[in-house]
């Protein structure tokens, strides 16, 4: 017995070292030991790439493409490039071997050939804080789109939406300007760039309207064709890069981490893989199996947290307008108390304690608001992972403090009802998220049906908290969508997300006047 559990142990080890080492045939060998390998990168395209001041190459694609290079025992040349035009330029030249970084189109395969996928990242539409969530592209007619010059997203977008005018741009970061100046419609961007870019460059007043699923970033090395020994092995190396190796580079460039309870997942089942090994030898086909699927579900994890970190970062400018209105409405009081107290000095006018007393009161009064609305908006936007009981009621009232400004605008009636002192369980300002997603969702839909109107109960007890609207009925087929778990929409999504951590289940339904959103606790 204790021979067949040493070899069941070597034969794991063989397993798990066979997955980091590189095979190359002597001839794969002899072609590195000769060749100089040569590379053009795009030189602004952070966080994935860029050249530095110093001339070196920086970014997700830079670690990765260094980790193959240390993986092979070579040394890869950068050729400096001006921009991603001269790079696709160079490349057709033969004045590099390999382009970095970079989607497989049809015109791209005129002269190269892919290695298989090194990183997969979904784009985004982006648009206007203003603008409606756009479900399907193909509806439009003449809007403006601006897309950087030789992209796939160029390519693909001019075949498959001659509906739309296309903009070809220089730079991503031009179109992203020319958006928020009101010049063009919509731009096309990753999601880890334009969460990236909204936070590096302040575009606060943009925001993601559409996550086209087809059109994703499968993001690979471009090798010319003549270089097929180079693509198979750099396709060898690509293979032994680990999900922890890529999490560690992603890690790196961006904000947004793996929550670690997938890493504990992950660490759980590599020893069940092992207990099972010992038990019989069958299990060992299984291994490679629940590699994948652990790989997917932290994959599919990470693209989540992603979404939900740039749905609340272009909401911040959205609340910060309205906190700049707040302020701006309580220093316009002051300044005319101050006014008032001027002029009666100046026109030697008594000024009776009781007018004083009053004066100084208001100010006092303003000053507290505006106190109390940068504080609540201090707590909603910070980080936080405290789990603790917190008042439902309360929390909603420093949500709408944030939104105070947009609700009196909207002519939004909010009544409360129920018990005001019951509490929950969670993470206070994710819950204020939820709150401020219906509440400016009923907002915006009072507007699209021109809602004279609109009024809000909302219904807090120990075992429910309903939100009710009467700004007519959910679509039928987005309701489907909801309960099948189908539908896009990032703000309910996170609130179903949010809710289901915390043990409570949203329920989306209609009544007769409008929409009804109940938070109840979850039958595990």
């Amino acid at each position: 017995m204790q021979k067949v559990v040493i070899l069941l142990i070597i034969l794991l080890n063989i397993l798990i070292a066979n997955e980091n080492e590189i095979n190359l045939t002597p001839e794969e060998k002899n072609y590195l030991k000769n060749k100089n390998i040569t590379m053009c990168v795009d030189p602004d395209w952070e966080p994935f790439e860029k050249i530095n001041e110093d001339g070196e190459h920086e970014g997700i694609a830079a670690d990765i493409i260094s980790l193959i290079a240390t993986k092979l025992g070579v040394k890869i040349k950068l050729i400096p490039t001006k921009n991603w035009d001269e790079s696709i330029k160079y490349s057709k030249e033969k004045k590099c071997d390999i382009l970095s970084f970079l989607n497989e189109t049809p015109q791209r395969k005129e002269w190269l050939i892919f290695t298989q996928a090194i990183f997969e990242d979904p784009n985004v539409i982006i648009g206007r804080i203003e603008n409606d969530e756009i479900k399907d592209f193909s509806t439009l007619k003449g809007n403006t789109i601006a897309i950087p010059k030789n992209t796939a997203m160029l390519e693909f977008f001019s075949k498959d939406f001659p509906n739309l005018k296309i903009i070809p741009v220089e730079t991503e970061n031009e179109a992203f300007k020319l958006v928020e100046q009101k010049k063009v419609d919509f731009t096309i961007r990753s999601l880890i760039i334009a969460a990236y870019t909204i936070k590096k460059d302040t575009f606060f007043n943009l925001k993601i309207v559409s996550q086209p699923i087809k059109y994703k970033n499968i993001l690979r090395i471009g090798v010319l064709k003549e270089e097929i020994l180079l693509h198979n092995i750099l396709n060898k190396a690509i293979k032994t890069i680990s999900k922890k190796e890529q999490d560690k580079i992603l890690s790196e460039h961006i904000s947004i981490k793996i929550p670690s309870e997938s890493q504990y997942l992950s660490y759980l089942i590599y020893i069940i893989i092992f207990i099972i090994l010992v038990a019989t030898i069958i299990i060992l086909w299984n291994y490679q199996l629940r590699k994948r699927i652990t790989e997917e579900i932290a994959k599919n994890s990470l693209q989540q947290e992603l979404m939900f970190k740039q749905n609340k970062q272009a909401e911040l400018g959205n609340l910060i307008g309205n906190i700049s209105h707040q302020w701006r409405d309580s220093l316009t009081k002051i300044g005319y108390i101050n006014l008032n107290l001027r002029a009666r000095i100046l026109q030697n006018k008594e000024i009776s304690k009781e007018f004083l007393d009053k004066s100084t009161l208001e100010i006092e009064k303003s000053l507290d608001f505006m106190s109390e609305t940068m504080q609540n908006f201090l707590d909603y936007y910070k980080p936080s992972s405290n789990i603790l009981q917190f008042e439902v009621y309360d929390s909603m009232k420093s949500a709408l403090s944030i939104i105070d400004t947009k609700i009196k605008y909207s002519n939004l009636e909010i009544i409360f009802s129920g018990d005001f002192n019951v509490k929950i369980e969670g993470i206070r300002n994710e819950w204020m998220q939820v709150w401020i997603n219906l509440i400016i969702n009923t907002i915006n839909i009072s507007k699209k049906r021109e809602i004279k109107n609109p009024q809000i109960l909302i219904n807090i007890k120990e075992e429910e908290i309903e939100f009710k609207d009467n700004c007519g009925k959910i679509e039928e087929l987005i309701l489907k969508e909801i309960k099948e778990e189908k539908y896009r929409g990032i703000g309910i999504k996170m609130a179903k997300e949010i809710a289901i951590k915390n043990g409570k289940k949203m329920i989306v339904s209609n009544s007769d006047e409008g929409a009804i959103f109940k938070f109840i606790k979850n039958q595990f």
